[in-house]
């Protein structure tokens, strides 16, 4: 298979939890499969060992939210899924008036508009930009250690639940044999995202690092923000749970360098007084979060600045296309002093667009106090990140707005 075909074919399966729906707006599909009306509950249809059903989850339990979880087994993606929103992806929320949301920052932002009260979004500038910077990190570049250590430090366990997931009531040979087709395509997105074998080290190095600052923070304070978790809590703790904290490798790992977090992944995933809680007073941010936003400011935004260029690249070989891919090629990135290649997706710079779009609003409503912050966080190449052209979410990636050209 040509290297260019390939690359498409993986970024169609990578990440299959943040995709787009089919329609071209909004966050939500209305569909006509009405059924259950009746039902007052959301139905969540994810796995366990999902990425961003964990993030979802998290959220639903902690707005005390009825819902039914079904797991996304073969008969579920075949009759459920695909008839709803056309393609193979979890998780999905179906809400009681037969509304279908799919794509996890989407589902919180329509389902915050439905119960907007207590939110997870902080009203003060500096906890709204943290809180939005912080779901990125989660979102986006956590990735890389959580498919790392699935795929290189728990691969035979993720093989056999993929198996159980898709094929419930097979035998275990035959759970194992369909484990490994379907997890065939996962697999090789760890190294896509960044994992060949000269830069495990590095990955383990940096996730490792970030450990540590998590639980100094997580000994102190509940969430990231004070006793309410907010938007940057439900992206973190997608990575941390899904992979880092039930795969039993890493898992492992974290119970021994981190029992704070893991403390704060349990109270995430099992609130233990769903809806309370506050947001610190002050615009406060606290101290020990400082060099969580240090090291995402060091990792991910260069990388990002890369995709950046990526895309545009791809834009003058296609000229007048609105459509991107989405996987644009592979580029450079750097961590812990080593350098490799991953893929780019211009997906990511969608969700940084929504964050400084955010922060503009915020710095034009003459919110002096961002500046000094985005200082202290050494937030400088966010400050003066050079946007690409203005971006929507399409189906499996996103496509330019029209009558837009290169800078």
């Amino acid at each position: 298979m040509r290297r260019e075909a390939r690359q498409a074919m993986l970024g169609k399966l990578l990440f299959a939890g943040r995709t787009r729906p089919l329609t071209g707006a909004p966050c939500f599909i209305t569909t006509t499969l009405l059924r259950d009306m009746q039902n007052p509950s959301y139905r969540l249809y994810g796995a366990d060992i999902s990425y961003y059903t964990g993030k979802v989850r998290a959220y639903l339990r902690w707005k005390a939210l009825p819902f039914d979880e079904i797991h996304a087994d073969a008969n579920v993606y075949r009759q459920e899924i695909l008839p709803r929103v056309g393609f193979p992806v979890i998780p999905v929320v179906v809400t009681p008036d037969d509304v279908t949301l799919q794509d996890t920052t989407c589902i919180i932002e329509a389902l915050e508009a439905r119960h907007p009260e207590p939110s997870v979004s902080p009203s003060t500038p500096r906890q709204r930009l943290a809180s939005l910077l912080l779901e990125l990190y989660g979102d986006e570049w956590l990735l890389i250690p959580a498919m790392h250590y699935r795929w290189h430090h728990n691969r035979d366990f993720a093989i056999r639940a993929f198996g159980e997931l898709n094929a419930p009531h097979a035998s275990p040979d035959e759970q194992l044999a369909i484990g490994n087709k379907r997890a065939g395509p996962f697999a090789q997105s760890a190294v896509m995202l960044g994992g060949a074998p000269s830069m495990h080290a590095a990955i383990e190095t940096s996730y490792e690092a970030l450990l540590g600052e998590l639980n100094e923070h997580f000994g102190r304070y509940p969430y990231l923000l004070g006793t309410r978790p907010c938007e940057g809590d439900f992206g973190l703790i997608g990575p941390l749970y899904a992979h880092l904290y039930r795969d039993p490798a890493s898992g492992e790992l974290m119970r021994r360098l981190a029992p704070d977090v893991v403390g704060w992944v349990e109270r995430m995933q099992n609130p233990p007084v769903p809806g309370s809680g506050d947001f610190l007073t002050g615009d406060e941010i606290p101290d020990t979060l400082i060099p969580v936003l240090r090291r995402m400011m060091r990792e991910q935004l260069p990388d990002l600045q890369n995709t950046v260029h990526s895309l545009e690249q791809w834009m003058a070989q296609h000229p007048g296309e609105q459509d991107v891919p989405r996987s644009v090629g592979m580029q450079p990135f750097e961590l812990e002093g080593s350098q490799g290649t991953r893929i780019a997706k211009p997906y990511s710079l969608w969700m940084l667009q929504r964050v400084r779009d955010a922060w503009r609003e915020m710095d034009r409503t003459g919110h002096a106090s961002l500046s000094p912050f985005l200082e202290q966080i050494d937030g400088e190449a966010f400050r003066d990140f050079m946007d690409p052209p203005r971006l929507e979410r399409h189906i499996m990636s996103v496509k330019l707005r029209p009558s837009q050209e290169i800078r």
